[in-house]
């Protein structure tokens, strides 16, 4: 850690007992509004984030709580590891919690919603759990001869998109993905927001995958019921664009929609290019992994890296805009 870095005066003067966590966590996204927290003046439904910090403020730090959260799912979307960062002050000069109290402590103040914490790591003041992710991953969960979602089992209602097609065209569908894999503008993709004027949109797509997938219940459902995955990895992603690209491939694997048709649209780099009501529904899509990893290091190692923050001194490349470094320790 830089000696330049200044400490916030929100904290006490005894700094040995504060820490940072990184944390993960996982949620169904039906009843929340997204990820993040929601305004006070547009308060309908908390967001993930609302509880996370309410569920941190019951521990009684010193210091006023403020989360971080790496991925921004949309209302409905659904995660099975986001992650986070925060700083925690413990009053009366305790020390601070380890990972697993941390993690049992935090569950405890959250059993009655829908969202578990996974594991926590204590790192050093200047990580940022945003912009030190190398990638995310997403998965899009998609059934088929589903006419009505009461043909659902109980266990994926709300948790994949239901079709009524009995099939897709797969090869349609992976040749349409690999047109988008690589470093494209995807300004076509990105849905209108209030921060469009100030996101990128290139980006650069490692992964598109289109593959079979499973029903949650599928050993004891009385039905065998088609699934299939479409994974996407980047290091970012636009604002509803996991959603716009899925619904783009299902068109062409409906026949609805040709490859010329989204070579067009992707070369417009323009959101008004594509075509109104194809967006696939929030529900089937799930954050599946965010990364930290080192840039360049073979993948099967890195859930060891993740893990072991406190045996190894790693660096990740991160944003322009950060100033802090993502060393692990």
């Amino acid at each position: 850690m830089s000696d330049s870095l200044e400490v916030p005066r929100i904290f006490g003067d005894n700094m040995h007992n504060r820490a940072r966590y990184l944390i993960f966590f996982q949620y169904i996204g039906t009843n929340y509004s997204g990820a993040v927290k929601v305004p006070t003046h547009q308060l309908v439904r908390k967001g993930v984030q609302d509880h996370l910090e309410d569920a941190i403020r019951r521990l009684r730090p010193l210091n006023p709580v403020s989360l971080s959260i790496s991925s921004r799912t949309d209302t409905g979307v659904h995660a099975l590891s986001n992650s986070a960062h925060f700083d925690l002050q413990r009053k009366n000069n305790k020390p601070p919690f380890t990972e697993d109290v941390l993690v049992e402590a935090l569950n405890f103040h959250l059993r009655t919603e829908q969202i578990r914490i996974t594991r926590a790591h204590q790192v050093p003041d200047d990580f940022h759990a945003r912009y030190c992710a190398q990638s995310r991953t997403y998965v899009y969960r998609i059934a088929l001869g589903i006419s009505h979602y009461s043909q659902l089992p109980l266990t994926e209602c709300s948790l994949c998109w239901n079709l009524r097609n009995m099939e897709l065209d797969v090869g349609a569908m992976r040749e349409a993905a690999a047109m988008l894999v690589g470093t494209h503008d995807f300004s076509s993709f990105r849905a209108v927001s209030t921060d469009l004027p100030f996101k990128n949109p290139v980006k650069t797509l490692d992964v598109v995958n289109v593959l079979p997938g499973k029903s949650f219940p599928h050993v004891h459902f009385h039905r065998q019921i088609p699934f299939w995955e479409l994974t996407f990895r980047s290091r970012s992603f636009l604002y509803k664009q996991v959603r716009r690209m899925t619904g783009a491939l299902v068109a062409v694997g409906r026949g609805e929609l040709s490859m010329p048709q989204l070579k067009d649209i992707l070369e417009a780099r323009d959101s008004l290019a594509y075509p109104q009501g194809l967006t696939a529904p929030a529900q089937g899509l799930f954050l599946t992994h965010v990364d930290y990893r080192e840039a360049g290091e073979d993948e099967s190692n890195s859930n060891k890296k993740i893990c072991s923050f406190h045996d190894r001194h790693q660096r990740s490349g991160y944003e322009a805009q950060s100033h802090q470094s993502c060393n692990f320790t």
